[in-house]
């Protein structure tokens, strides 16, 4: 009567060896894998897991409104940014143009710009680097509001497009350089 457990116990404990050997192999085989936790926002604290860094590829989560953010460099400047589909081109706040070194003036506001409240003049600016996670876009068309005209920079199609891919599903952003 108890041999059929005794045998269950063994196999159950070969199986658990083995699977613990295949685990460790596998450990020392697979390429090393690099994570980076974003800056938190404590205003967002809890509302979604950590962005996910790997090898020129970047997977965003969404926080709770459903908007995507990354920390990103600007020219050196670090700035945190909506990733937006919606627009055509990288948008800069007044003030995050200004914290990134960008160069325009009152008289660049000049530009057309369509956005869901009318028409806007906005500065045309050229970025020299956007890095967001490992990923790096060189000379990247964007624009400047007005002051008081955007909440938060949005990271836009013109740097999005320059990417090998960018994909979304199930709440989450893959970004790939």
């Amino acid at each position: 009567m108890t041999r059929p457990i005794v045998w269950a116990l063994g196999v159950t404990g070969v199986a658990a060896l083995w699977g613990v050997s295949i685990v460790s192999k596998i450990d020392r085989v697979a390429p090393a894998v690099e994570t980076v936790q974003t800056r938190p926002d404590p205003a967002r604290a809890g509302a979604a897991p950590a962005n996910e860094v790997l090898r020129n590829a970047l997977t965003l989560f969404a926080d709770g409104g459903g908007h995507f953010a990354a920390d990103a460099t600007i020219d050196g400047a670090h700035l945190r940014m909506l990733l937006d589909t919606g627009a055509t081109v990288c948008t800069f706040t007044y003030e995050d143009a200004q914290r990134a070194g960008l160069r325009f003036s009152e008289r660049d506001f000049s530009h057309p710009i369509q956005t869901a409240n009318g028409t806007i003049l906005a500065a045309t600016v050229r970025i020299g680097t956007i890095r967001v996670g490992t990923i790096t876009v060189q000379a990247v068309d964007a624009v400047v509001m007005p002051r008081g005209r955007l909440a938060t920079s949005l990271l836009g199609m013109s740097f999005l497009r320059r990417l090998s891919e960018f994909s979304m599903a199930n709440g989450r952003l893959t970004l790939r350089g």
